[in-house]
């Protein structure tokens, strides 16, 4: 700690604006050749974002905005959409852009995605959901249609674009505002400004990241001031939100951390018993004092602050002991034996049922945290009457505990990595592979249908707003917050607000000071 003080002390006084290069610590070990369709590391996506550009981005408000296509336009109810590419787009070693190469690039990932012989079957695999079929119509026009009518589409369609002829080879050119000078496996990855980018030559002409086995090393690096920037999730970060010699870029990963209810398990059918728990839990609590803030807070499976999210709703989910007591008396529960349990008898009257609950949990190398923040849930239910037991399981072993519903599974604490399509059908339909509450609902059901029929923005949003209001009536689980991580930089490189996880580089190519 001693060491850690002297080397704060050390750093300027705050950040400078970045002159014309920046270095980065990331952690790095598995990527041995550049393959942006394939990426099996985090930090690795943040580097491609630069290099690569994909026909749609999604903005700050987090509404779909053109990048290599211009314009486009949905016909046929939405069934069939065209996108026309800008003209004039090179890579970076010339070659044009053209529909043939988006086309090719999409077939890649749809053929990996649906061969069966293939297990990993990549990054952007689920284009599959999404597209029936791509073509070009002409050198600049690309058609692709679907089995429906699906705003969503628009989201599926921001994977990074190849030349057709390089597609299966390392290290192919992209039409982004960098190219790669240097590479070396697990030591470093040099970009330099590409000077065909299609537009402004961007301040910062040099990016160079250098490679860590661990998130412990690059932060020690960064510590050391080797590097201007590191990329992290720990929660240790937290330390220099408050600090001068910093600037903390935090950003929200995909991660999404929930509190599973089992409906299979007959004390929580009652919707009463699950929004009483709901009403215990403090998320808020648990951000502050497990992550040190290093969360976005949500109470549904999308982005707050966004054109998705239901903020009228958010006054059902403040955190209520005595509003959590009242709903299990109303739904029968007491303490007849007055040993601080909520009980009732069955209705027969044959036998006294307990509110005794399993809480499992599993952790994961990124998130060391979690089995605390399971301890603090239970602390937070038992204070209103369950007895809760946490139970910590393996990642497989939770894995198959929720696939096949094991019996004393009552509560799970996990997450969900969450696409960039705000569709939240997977979580809540019946049969479907996030739904291991087993929660069932013919009317969510029908509406997760007709979602996903809608073409436009506003019917979609519309329809968002019909889905969370039936998840506020059913309470078929509690979403507790997005995990979150920082970017901390001695140099500030953008004026973006939305950073977010695997685009943590984002707008360094349009920042001026």
């Amino acid at each position: 700690m001693l060491l850690l003080a002297m080397l704060t002390a050390a750093l300027p006084a705050e950040a400078s604006n970045v002159d014309d290069r920046i270095s980065i610590a990331i952690q790095s070990t598995k990527t041995l050749m550049i393959r942006p369709l394939e990426p099996n590391e985090r930090d690795i996506l943040s580097v491609y974002q630069l290099i690569y550009e994909p026909l749609i981005r999604i903005n700050d408000n987090y509404l779909p905005e053109s990048c290599l296509c211009e314009t486009w336009e949905p016909t046929g109810n939405g069934k069939t959409w065209t996108f026309h590419l800008r003209s004039g787009i090179t890579f970076s070693d010339g070659t044009p852009l053209t529909a043939k190469d988006v086309v090719a690039t999409a077939q890649y990932i749809l053929d990996r995605a649906r061969d069966e012989a293939t297990v990993q079957k990549g990054f952007y695999q689920n284009l599959r959901y999404f597209v029936k079929s791509i073509s070009a119509k002409d050198e600049l026009t690309v058609q692709v249609k679907a089995d429906r009518s699906y705003y969503g589409i628009l989201y599926a369609m921001t994977f990074p674009i190849l030349p057709a002829d390089r597609i299966n080879q390392d290290n192919p050119p992209g039409t982004g505002p960098y190219m790669i000078t240097s590479f070396e496996p697990g030591n470093h990855i040099y970009l330099d400004y590409n000077p065909l980018w299609w537009k402004n030559a961007p301040q910062v002409k040099h990016v160079n990241f250098f490679c860590y086995p661990t998130p412990q090393k690059a932060m020690e690096k960064y510590e050391y001031a080797n590097v201007d920037a590191v990329f992290t999730r720990s929660v240790a970060a937290a330390q220099y939100k408050n600090g001068t010699s910093s600037v903390s870029l935090d950003y929200r990963t995909s991660q999404l951390e929930v509190l599973i209810l089992n409906e299979s398990y007959a004390k929580l059918k009652s919707v009463n018993v699950r929004k009483a728990i709901r009403a215990a839990v403090n998320p808020d609590k648990i951000a502050s004092s497990v992550y040190l803030g290093m969360v976005t807070r949500t109470d549904f499976p999308t982005i707050p602050g966004t054109w998705m999210y239901p903020d009228s709703f958010s006054s059902v989910f403040v955190t209520n002991a005595a509003e959590a007591r009242r709903l299990m008396e109303e739904d029968g529960w007491g303490d007849s034996n007055e040993d601080g349990i909520w009980d009732k008898l069955t209705e027969d009257g044959t036998e006294l049922l307990e509110m005794n609950l399993n809480l499992y949990v599993y952790e994961e190398p990124d998130n060391d945290v979690r089995i605390e923040a399971a301890n603090l849930i239970k602390d937070q239910l038992d204070a209103v009457g369950f007895n809760v037991t946490v139970i910590v399981d393996t990642y497989t072993g939770m894995q198959d505990r929720l696939t096949h519903s094991s019996g004393n599974c009552h509560l799970v604490l996990c997450s969900f990595s969450m696409d960039v399509c705000p569709d939240p059908g997977f979580l809540l339909t019946r049969g479907n592979t996030g739904n291991y509450g087993r929660y069932k609902s013919a009317q969510m059901d029908d509406l997760v249908k007709e979602l996903r029929t809608c073409a436009t923005k506003d019917a979609y949003q519309s329809k968002l707003m019909q889905i969370w209001a039936l998840f506020v009536q059913d309470c078929p689980l509690i979403c507790l917050y997005y995990r979150g991580g920082t970017v901390l930089s001695r140099l500030m490189y953008t004026t973006v607000r939305d950073i977010r996880e695997y685009e943590l580089m984002r707008g360094i190519e349009e920042f001026k000071p």
